[in-house]
């Protein structure tokens, strides 16, 4: 007898983020030699691109797609909210807004780290998650209106002053360099390289998670899902071996690439 699963993910957002994941690699690959154009590793990497000039234009069609990203996703929050009534999506167990309850989880997840208490049951989204999930929030819209003002100099100099340039540079490589950081250090271990899912959480790919996983990582909502006979509604079948092969070497090569990144940098910064 199969194993029973649920959806986690729809189609959509499986889609949508394997757009941001494409964009953002790119946008680390092609701006980072932009950032350490000192550096060797920087020169050959933009040398099997083409030039600086080609990581440049790369680089702005990278940004192209997250800004689309970007942009779908708030419309998609906005038509869930302003025509389905979705308000869910801003307090309860289905909302990534932080709440009380995600500190009360941070502080039992430390004592259980510390054996000084029990695993706190978990409801759909962890505070971690939803930190993932506001760092990248708030990291889109700094980089994107600081890149944008880089990439329009002509356009925005008729609005701001010249010394905003000055600002917007140094904001922009910070800020990159703090989310291409965190995304290919905490984002990645705690989706994939933390022991419990090493070496693939297959689930954004899929989309799907097994009822007996979803019990053991998330009871809170794996009780509230079955007191209100919500899990029947969100039974699919066993996602298929050539989905969760895909899945399997899109996320290896994806967090291969990140932390291959994240060395570069440390050497340019430790040389």
């Amino acid at each position: 007898m199969s194993t029973p699963y649920v959806r986690r993910f729809d189609s959509f957002d499986r889609v949508l983020h394997g757009f941001l994941m494409l964009s953002f690699l790119g946008l680390a690959a092609t701006g980072l030699p932009l950032i350490f154009s000192d550096q060797p590793w920087a020169r050959r990497m933009t040398g099997i691109l083409g030039s600086f000039e080609v990581a440049g234009w790369l680089h702005r069609v990278c940004a192209t797609m997250l800004i689309t990203v970007f942009a779908v996703h708030l419309s998609r929050l906005g038509r869930r909210l302003i025509f389905q009534r979705d308000f869910g999506l801003l307090w309860g167990p289905r909302s990534m807004v932080p709440q009380p309850r995600d500190l009360t989880d941070a502080v039992g997840h430390v004592k259980w780290f510390l054996g000084l208490g029990a695993r706190p049951r978990f409801d759909r989204y962890t505070y971690w998650e939803k930190f993932d999930y506001w760092a990248v929030f708030w990291g889109m819209g700094i980089i994107g209106a600081s890149g944008l003002l880089l990439w329009f100099p002509v356009f925005f100099a008729n609005v701001v002053p010249g010394w905003f340039f000055n600002i917007a540079l140094l904001v922009h490589g910070e800020e990159a360099l703090l989310a291409v950081g965190f995304i290919f250090t905490m984002h990645f271990f705690n989706g994939h390289l933390r022991p419990e899912k090493f070496p693939m959480d297959r689930v954004i790919f899929t989309g799907r998670v097994s009822l007996e996983e979803l019990e053991e990582e998330r009871p809170s909502e794996y009780a509230r899902l079955k007191a209100s006979g919500g899990l029947a509604a969100l039974q699919v079948p066993p996602p298929e071996r050539w989905l969760v092969r895909l899945g399997t070497v899109i996320g290896t090569t994806a967090v291969s690439i990140g932390l291959l990144l994240v060395g570069f940098i440390l050497y340019a910064v430790l040389t």
